[in-house]
């Protein structure tokens, strides 16, 4: 038996545990501003909805429900500025970290393949091709690679772990240029809502696809945006033979998201208020932390939307993490996406109220 797993790098967050340990040894205990996990409560709205759902003892569809459908269709035009998205253009998944892992392998890529995504990003890209044998091709500008054997372009805006975000003529030309290559684009913008600086768009806005969704999918989440990461809620929107092949495979494999949690997706893509209000939650705790950082001798990069804070004192960033560690505050190294993240760490805004007020005094 092959051994899939040699493919694959080592799992970074098993390195930080040794600054894990050391943090949590503060006397005032850990400040975990490593992984992004959201802490504060899942709406009301969502839990109720979830809660009527509990008794479905039937199998679920793939594809959801029909309410469901006109739910991810709906936000879309009304969100992304998408224009006549049809269920066809719709596919719910199984979060949206299942559908990167496996999505190359889901498209009958291997050996000989290449799959491309930002020099800084998020791991699990490279995983999804070394899991199918396709090769993994780090970028700085797209549209500067070879595109032969290019079969798949990962987009990341705004951008985990840096948070810069694409704007509309860059989005646009990358599109292009992956059309007139016959190159599929898949556009990760899992924290489009969270933007501070910039107003995030999507590869679906019509200034940038000009109105056709060909070779273009987007791959959203309601992790971030309505703190429901332990729910596994995620969808794409966007070229509908694409998502048609998919949605095949995935019946075969039996990727189906549980009854319950399509009812609590619907309830959270209808109410925009509790959007509203985490975004407020999370701009206080960046304004805090930001300027504790900056006084503490850091300087932020980038960060202009998402959830973190790219921060750097110019050094080696295992350094930053254990000066960090020692004041009991935990942090990811930025090398855990990619080398060029060697110099920068990463800093969630991913906890209490309490805890980043306990993070400013300690920094201050």
């Amino acid at each position: 038996m092959s051994a899939v797993s040699s493919r694959l790098p080592v799992f970074p967050w098993d390195k930080l545990e040794p600054y894990k340990a050391t943090a949590a040894a503060h006397p005032d205990g850990i400040v975990d501003l490593s992984v992004g996990t959201p802490v504060d409560p899942v709406p009301d709205a969502v839990q109720r909805a979830l809660a009527g759902a509990a008794n479905s003892p039937g199998y679920p569809t793939v594809w959801g429900t029909a309410e469901l459908r006109d739910a991810l269709t709906g936000w879309a035009e009304r969100r992304l500025g998408a224009r006549g998205v049809t269920h066809s253009n719709v596919l719910p998944v199984v979060g949206s970290k299942e559908l990167v892992a496996w999505l190359p392998t889901q498209l009958g890529l291997g050996a000989g393949d290449r799959v491309a995504y930002p020099r800084l990003a998020y791991p699990t890209y490279e995983v999804g091709a070394r899991l199918c044998g396709a090769e993994p091709v780090p970028y700085d500008d797209p549209t500067e690679l070879d595109p032969a054997g290019l079969r798949l372009l990962w987009l990341n805006s705004p951008s985990n772990p840096t948070g810069a975000v694409l704007g509309r003529d860059e989005l646009t030309r990358i599109v292009a240029w992956a059309r007139e290559h016959g190159v599929l684009v898949f556009s990760d913008e899992c924290y489009l809502e969270l933007g501070w600086e910039a107003e995030p768009v999507s590869v679906l806005h019509p200034d940038v696809c000009g109105g056709s969704y060909d070779g273009l999918v987007a791959v959203h989440s309601l992790s971030k945006r309505s703190n429901l990461a332990g729910y596994r809620a995620a969808f794409l929107v966007g070229d509908g033979a694409v998502l048609g092949e998919l949605l095949q495979i995935r019946k075969h494999g039996g990727m189906m998201t549980p009854a319950p949690v399509q009812a609590a997706t619907v309830a959270a893509l209808a109410d925009d208020t509790h959007v509203r209000e985490q975004r407020a939650r999370y701009a206080a705790r960046r304004d805090a932390l930001r300027a504790a950082l900056e006084a503490h001798g850091f300087r932020i990069d980038h960060s202009e939307a998402s959830l973190y804070l790219w921060s750097t004192r110019d050094e080696p960033c295992w350094d930053t993490v254990a000066h960090l560690a020692e004041l009991g505050i935990l942090v990811a190294p930025g090398d855990f996406y990619g080398p060029a993240g060697e110099r920068h760490v990463r800093v969630a805004l991913t906890a209490t109220d309490e805890r980043i007020e306990a993070a400013v005094k300690r920094l201050g």
